[in-house]
């Protein structure tokens, strides 16, 4: 069987349900158990677990890092006040959470792409990863359900019923007059009315903001993966993403993951000299690629606009407070140089990523008969496409939005936020040219090295369909499957030309790879044979002296037949 009607075969097969449904039970199940581990973890180490149960926070900030929707209330009374009380608007996903689960959902995914053969077909793409995206909003519709809970926080569980007054009493006993009894409206008679003080702080998952989140989540995380995995068969007649999108996307893709790791280092690093070592793995468990991918934009001169306003200013890192409090300026790359000159190390690094981005492009990208700058430009075209939509899409995913209004204790904070949203229209713009000078320039590192092409994957070359296994139809000692890889003299030292043969004619290197009656001239043997001189022997059959009859001689035995035994040693 060819392989072109070996992939016919593969295309008109009935779709394996079974096996999509099992490879899609699988995918999202061990997506959810990563980001419900690295959610709990993060959240026990920033001890979150004190002020209520782990189980619905954990429910929670999975429903955020998949695009869900989480909406935080409180009441608070105090004094016997009426009305006081606390409401929040959040608007930030635990990336953290996000890219564990991308890349437990993507790996199961193209796994299970992988077995399909040497093409897939489109009606089975389609199922697989339908499959997916419906179990994954149907898992996140049960934790839209089990994601909320109430959190309270009462007067007595901070200790205040041991400063004077405390007991309910009312008497103060000062040294030399005794118990002077109780002065009302003093503040050991208000400490008295906040031990009995209750706070209530409580947050809800909602249901269909979540299940939309999740599935333009899910359908996102696949596409990427679809577009970054270099091995993996797609439908006939897509031969030029293999060529022309992948080694881009691949190549990007691995460089801001290697971003991401590098800000785990960071992080563990500042965690060995710090007091609370546990509270930074948590939050850079579920804000690592938070930081590094606000960081990327920002070292690439992509202009932010932020404003903070209210009581929360006080929480915000150095130098950030100053910038954005009061000032109507963007927040650029520059100005936070000002403050601190170590920023531009920022900058630095940014640029170095990119420049990984584009050696790795280089390696993967076939090289073809049109010289060092013709390669350089392909390259510089493709990678600053990518790059001018990747950029706009971390800008998106970095974007913080915090609304609070609290009035308790005397304490107004109302009209309190804080906002920072990048320019997606400059993001592109510098996307762009950042990715083709990157491109170009790693494209020509990589020509120059001899290293452009080395690293291609062989559906990229175009060899997938000759090199890769066809999965229909069987094989056997006299019908041998397709090869992996195309017949290679190098490897193959049953492919090589003898040394007394390499000055034929009809043996050039410019044929290709010979085939063995090539190298010897006939199917099975050098040359041929003469039968052998018969000698005068005694008669088979018949009288005394009966010569036997006349015939031709019989040829000589041949070869067994491959897979034959030849009898005991």
């Amino acid at each position: 069987m060819s392989v072109e009607n070996a992939e016919s075969a593969e295309y008109g097969r009935r779709l394996p349900w079974v096996d999509i449904l099992l490879s899609a039970i699988a995918s999202v199940s061990w997506a959810l158990i990563g980001m419900a581990g690295t959610a709990a973890l993060g959240l026990h180490l920033l001890e979150a677990d004190s002020a209520g149960s782990l189980g619905p926070m954990t429910a929670a900030v999975v429903a955020l890092g998949a695009g869900g929707s989480v909406t935080p209330s409180g009441d608070v009374s105090a004094f016997g006040l009426e009305g006081a009380e606390a409401t929040t608007a959040l608007e930030i996903t635990p990336l953290g959470v996000s890219l564990v689960g991308a890349l437990l959902l993507s790996w199961f995914f193209l796994r299970s792409l992988r077995t399909a053969g040497v093409v897939v077909a489109p009606a089975e793409l389609l199922a697989r990863a339908g499959a997916v995206v419906a179990l994954f909003v149907a898992t996140l519709g049960g934790l839209a359900w089990a994601g909320h809970d109430v959190i309270t926080i009462d007067g007595g569980s901070l200790g205040l019923d041991e400063l004077p007054g405390g007991s309910g009493s009312g008497g103060i006993e000062i040294p030399g007059l005794g118990d002077v009894g109780d002065i009302g409206g003093l503040l050991p008679d208000r400490v008295g009315d906040l031990i009995d003080a209750e706070a209530a702080v409580g947050f809800t998952v909602d249901t269909a903001p979540t299940l939309l989140g999740g599935l333009g989540w899910s359908a996102g995380v696949l596409l990427i993966a679809l577009l970054a995995s270099r091995r993996t068969p797609l439908p006939r007649g897509w031969e030029a993403v293999h060529r022309v999108v992948r080694p881009a996307v691949s190549a990007l893709v691995t460089a801001v993951l290697v971003a991401v790791a590098a800000g785990l280092a960071a992080a563990a690093y500042a965690a060995i000299g710090d007091d609370h070592p546990k509270r930074i793995a948590g939050a850079a468990l579920l804000g690592a690629p938070n930081g590094v991918w606000l960081g990327i934009p920002l070292g690439l001169f992509v202009p932010w606009d932020g404003e903070a306003s209210g009581a929360l200013t006080r929480f915000l890192p150095d130098p950030l407070d100053d910038l954005l409090v009061d000032s109507d300026q963007p927040v650029t790359l520059g100005r936070l140089a000002e403050l601190d000159g170590r920023v531009w190390l920022l900058g630095v690094a940014a640029a170095l990523m990119m420049l990984l981005a584009g050696v790795l492009q280089g390696v993967r990208t076939p090289v073809r008969d049109q010289g060092a700058l013709g390669f350089a430009g392909r390259c510089a075209l493709r990678l600053g496409v990518v790059t001018a939509l990747a950029l706009p899409l971390l800008g998106l995913l970095t974007e913080v939005s915090l609304d609070a209004s609290l009035s308790v204790l005397g304490f107004d904070a109302f009209g309190a936020g804080v906002e920072l949203q990048g320019h997606l229209g400059m993001a592109l713009l510098l996307g762009a040219l950042w990715g083709a000078g990157a491109g170009a320039v790693g494209a020509l590192l990589a020509y120059a090295t001899g290293a452009a092409g080395r690293q291609a994957a062989p559906l990229a070359r175009g060899d997938g369909a000759r090199g890769a296994p066809v999965h229909a139809g069987s094989s056997g000692p006299y019908a041998p499957s397709t090869p992996y890889r195309l017949p290679n003299p190098d490897t193959n030292p049953y492919l090589r030309v003898p040394e007394e043969l390499r000055e034929r004619e009809d043996v050039r290197p410019s044929q290709g790879a010979p085939r063995g009656d090539d190298v010897y001239g006939a199917p099975t043997v050098a040359r041929p044979f003469d039968p052998p001189p018969r000698r005068p022997g005694p008669p088979s059959s018949g009288s005394p002296g009966k010569r036997p009859p006349e015939g031709p001689p019989h040829p000589p035995p041949g070869p067994p037949p491959p897979g034959r035994p030849k009898g005991p040693r």
